[in-house]
């Protein structure tokens, strides 16, 4: 009984105190100046001449974030030429772009990187010479024979330099550096279409074998068929058109 009578008057002396210290009008907390007594207590026309003394920032100043790039990147895309890459021309590649294709479908994730590449020179809407070596052995020999062994579609070659493959063709594009690269290639216009010989295809059915690479052969020979020597292994021909 003695403690809680204790603690009770200890709590009445406390709350006696605080209110002698209010009474006494001292306040709790300071002025601003007191808080803070180097601050300079400026006037409202010292402040607003303050204010017309700083130089407004005019619209051009501000940056476009949409069209900014840093300086490093725009240093690395003007630096870019198709001098930095391996001169290795395909012929009759001088001054086109060659693109080595196929469109078999046996091995999916090349088919893909094919369409990868030619969606991309579609959409810069430059003229290219595609070349699917599934098509034309030909072609497939005149790609082993330019990097030196078994090559694998797609491969791309701008102006007599090998640019890469999917891989390397894609990071350029997304670098922005690929339109540099083909720049003074020839653009298509808007209202171009395809070949109505082969659809941009670029070979047609042979017509002197009908695709079967055989024709009939006169004489009294026991060889009645011999091999059409107008289309190649697929009884294929360069469309007559476009090519």
């Amino acid at each position: 009984m003695k403690g809680v009578k204790g603690r009770f008057l200890k709590k009445l002396k406390f709350v006696s105190s605080i209110n002698s210290f209010k009474q006494s009008g001292q306040a709790f907390h300071k002025s601003p100046s007191q808080k803070f007594p180097n601050q300079k207590n400026l006037s409202p026309e010292i402040h607003k001449e303050e204010l017309d003394e700083e130089t407004p920032l005019k619209l051009h100043d501000i940056p476009d974030k949409e069209n900014f790039k840093p300086a490093s990147e725009i240093i690395e895309t003007e630096l870019i030429s198709l001098s930095n890459f391996e001169k290795n021309c395909p012929p009759g590649g001088e001054d086109s772009v060659i693109f080595y294709t196929t469109s078999l479908r046996g091995i999916r994730k090349t088919f893909e990187n094919c369409n990868t590449v030619r969606f991309l020179l579609e959409s810069l809407r430059i003229q290219f010479q595609e070349r699917d070596v599934s098509l034309h052995m030909e072609f497939r020999d005149e790609l082993w024979r330019l990097l030196r062994g078994r090559a694998i579609p797609p491969k791309l070659f701008v102006k007599g330099r090998f640019i890469g493959g999917a891989d390397e063709v894609v990071t350029l594009h997304e670098q922005g550096k690929l339109k540099k690269l083909l720049e003074g290639i020839k653009v298509l216009s808007l209202n171009s279409s395809p070949c109505n010989g082969c659809g941009n295809i670029r070979f047609v059915v042979c017509l002197n074998c009908n695709g079967s690479c055989k024709v009939f052969r006169d004489g009294d020979s026991e060889e009645l068929f011999i091999r059409c020597s107008e289309c190649n292994e697929n009884g294929l021909i360069k469309c007559p058109i476009c090519c």
